[in-house]
């Protein structure tokens, strides 16, 4: 049997616009190619992820069934534009914090990125070869998460990052135009 390849995508400013903690299915805006983006990466025949760190549940900013409502809400507004059936696969979200206030989420986690916990974890449920996939974020955490798991990487952006990523683009479509099709 052979493995299964995947590109994992951060949440917040890889797919949809959020600089900060959002809770709120009605808030949730597409950023501009992210759902051509999608298309293009599952028209290669790539298997689409959710990676995202959700520290606002340990917060206390919004619950988990906010949370889950906000992730069911991006993956309607890509059906939509789309026109694909559950374009993301699966949505693997880290609501621990350090930092929290609410104890059952007070925590560092595995999950929590730049930890490559959520990444392991898909890989695990999904048979994912790793080192066929790529990491697709905006962040230096997303980075360093892809990396330790042993994925290429594609930031979006063009801020210093450590670890350095395997490429940079500006948006999801040029990201997906960049890594192509998954076969070797």
């Amino acid at each position: 049997m052979s493995l299964a390849h995947a590109v994992f995508l951060d949440r917040d400013e890889t797919l949809i616009a959020n600089t900060g903690d959002l809770g709120d299915p009605e808030k949730v805006v597409l950023l501009q190619e992210a759902a051509a983006g999608v298309r293009a990466l599952r028209d290669a025949g790539w298997m689409l992820f959710v990676v995202t760190n959700q520290g606002g549940v340990a917060r206390g900013a919004f619950s988990i069934d906010d949370m889950d409502a906000t992730h069911a809400r991006v993956q309607a507004l890509l059906e939509q534009e789309t026109g694909l059936k559950q374009p993301i696969e699966a949505f693997y979200a880290c609501p621990w914090h350090p930092d929290g206030v609410v104890k059952a989420f007070t925590q560092e986690h595995n999950w929590r990125k730049p930890s490559p916990g959520m990444l392991l974890a898909a890989a695990d449920a999904f048979d994912i070869d790793l080192q066929a996939s790529w990491l697709v974020g905006d962040a230096p955490r997303d980075i360093a998460a892809g990396t330790a798991a042993g994925c290429r990487t594609v930031l979006l952006g063009h801020g210093v990052c450590t670890p350095k990523p395997t490429h940079r683009c500006s948006t999801l479509l040029q990201a997906a135009q960049h890594i192509g099709d998954p076969s070797p």
